[in-house]
């Protein structure tokens, strides 16, 4: 079939998008160079570069200001944006900060001027959608975190240095006993760097706890003493308590900020009440996170104490900027995402989002394997049908509606309303089992009346 020509004198018309923000502005975030566009007529020159400097960002914002400008649309690039996105939103500016893999999808943008200027145009007619960022008072908690998080990391990797360390010198200890840092492990190392050699000396430093004997312990103490060994060793156990001493430092400060936060609706009921008596370390943070949440969360099976951490340093007490549940388990990438071309379903699948809540509650998720909750029979039951990856997905995806309802109607947990969802499927188990049975000639019979 031919196409239809052009009639002459007559010109081909484009749909005009309409502007809904004409006071937006976007800018393409670098590491030395940062470059704004504005719209054309609240400048002559429209877009502009500016050096990274805090002086220099004061005067973006201050020429922000004389175009105009109202809201601006960013890259969230590394962590470059951080300190333009603090300047701006304390001058009271609407910052809309994107994911740049969502608008690096069309092709020809290949400098910063019109990576910026595409930005100006997709934020000012409405098709950029900003990213959850929670609080300040939040943020600054989770920047602690995950500095913590890094200080875990990397005293692990000197406990791995410990453990070369004594294969070198073909000590055994490390498959004796399940924790070299624990307090026999650290008991006997002090030992050893102090000089004792005798592996009954060293054994009888095993705490009453470790299931192995002191004659394992002695036999696995057993080695070649050399030198360079013992060096790394000492060096990797002084390395390992200088971090452990600096998570220490870092506990008390996540604390100290916890303390200062004002949570934003305080249980009716008062169920966040102190206890007389001077609680733990993980208690002062279970009692803490529990006054600026409005509720106990560990209370849910599976989610400790860190996890409820994490959750509060990712997402923030607040949960209102999350229409329901079903959004609030899609941010997280918890949700089914299909792909669907054609009436025909091309993929389906979880969509891979980098979000350090829902890799919490995917831990929280497999911990359930041993639970006898309600919780715990729903993984089984998803594990046995659906296979572990994804049974640990669904039971996440659980988990995070039960927080986002607990959380928004500060309600605690109550693990017998799930109850009637077991008391449901297993009555649906059993009609399955009896018609299985009629249709292979058999009957069901319960256990009492078979007695």
């Amino acid at each position: 079939m031919a196409r239809k020509r052009k009639q002459d004198g007559k010109k081909t018309t484009h749909a005009v998008l309409p502007v809904m923000r004409p006071d937006a502005a976007g800018i393409d975030i670098g590491a030395t160079e940062i470059f704004v566009a504005v719209p054309a007529d609240r400048a002559v020159e429209n877009v502009r570069s500016f050096p990274t400097f805090t002086q220099d960002l004061y005067v973006l914002a201050e020429w922000l200001k004389q175009c105009g400008i109202h809201t601006v649309a960013m890259e969230s690039t590394g962590v470059y944006w951080i300190p333009l996105f603090q300047i701006l939103e304390e001058r009271d500016f609407e910052v809309c900060l994107v994911n740049a893999r969502h608008v690096k999808n069309v092709p020809g943008r290949r400098t910063d001027v019109s990576d910026c200027q595409w930005l100006q145009f997709l934020h000012s007619v409405g098709l950029l959608r900003a990213s959850y960022r929670p609080e300040q008072e939040v943020c600054a908690i989770r920047s602690l975190l995950r500095h913590r998080e890094s200080l875990v990391q990397m005293a692990a990797t000197h406990v791995n240095h410990m453990q070369k360390a004594l294969d070198q010198m073909n000590l055994q200890l490390p498959h004796v006993i399940s924790d070299i840092v624990g307090q026999t492990g650290l008991a006997i190392l002090d030992a050893i760097l102090a000089g004792q050699r005798d592996p009954q000396v060293l054994a009888k430093l095993r705490n009453e706890r470790i299931k192995a004997t002191e004659e394992v312990i002695a036999k696995s103490l057993v080695g070649d003493y050399r030198v360079e060994h013992l060096f790394t060793l000492r060096q990797s156990l002084a390395a390992y308590r200088s971090y452990q001493q600096f998570i220490d430092d870092c506990d008390r400060e996540i604390r100290l900020y916890l303390e200062e936060f004002k949570p934003p609706d305080p249980p009716p009921d008062g169920s966040s009440k102190q206890t007389s008596k001077k609680p733990s370390a993980d208690g002062v943070l279970r009692s803490e996170l529990q006054r600026v949440f409005g509720i106990d969360l560990t209370k849910i099976p599976g989610i400790r104490t860190g996890i409820a951490q994490t959750l509060f340093g990712e997402i923030g007490p607040d949960f209102t900027k999350f229409r329901s549940a079903s959004a609030f388990a899609s941010w997280m990438g918890l949700c089914p995402d299909n792909d669907i071309s054609g009436g025909k379903v091309l993929w389906v699948g979880t969509r891979k989002v980098k979000c350090r809540a829902a890799l919490a509650l995917r831990l929280a998720a497999q911990s359930l394997h041993h639970s006898k909750s309600a919780l715990g029979d729903f993984y089984r039951r998803m594990r046995a049908k659906l296979g572990a990856p994804k049974a640990i997905t669904a039971a996440a995806h659980k988990l995070a509606r039960i927080i986002f309802h607990l959380v928004s109607t500060v309600q605690e947990f109550d693990d017998s309303k799930f109850a009637a969802d077991q008391l449901r499927y297993q009555q649906r188990q059993e009609g399955k089992l009896r018609a299985k049975a009629k249709s292979m000639g058999f009957a069901l019979i319960p256990l009492e009346q078979a007695g």
